[in-house]
């Protein structure tokens, strides 16, 4: 198992920390942004392959910022994924 920090850009969120065993997702931490969506979308990632993730959060805009913590988070995930 490996614990990944990432620092997403242009949201509200400030950090993510992120579990994975192999391509498994084990588990998500958002600080900051809307609780209630950040804490949804973790738990929903919980479990899922990397590739399955990134493909249903990637492009995911917030309001006029041009990304969102979903599409940060799959940013991150892709970062992982080049390093795994």
């Amino acid at each position: 198992k490996m614990i990944y920090t990432y620092k997403p850009q242009g949201v509200c969120s400030y950090e993510m920390k992120i579990e994975v065993d192999g391509d498994i997702i084990k588990k998500v931490t958002i600080e900051g942004g809307c609780a209630g969506n950040t804490v949804g979308v973790s738990r929903l990632v919980e479990g899922m392959n990397i590739d399955e993730a990134i493909k249903r959060l990637k492009g995911i805009q917030c309001g006029y910022r041009g990304t969102s913590c979903p599409d940060q988070l799959a940013i991150a995930l892709e970062e992982i994924k080049a390093k795994i």
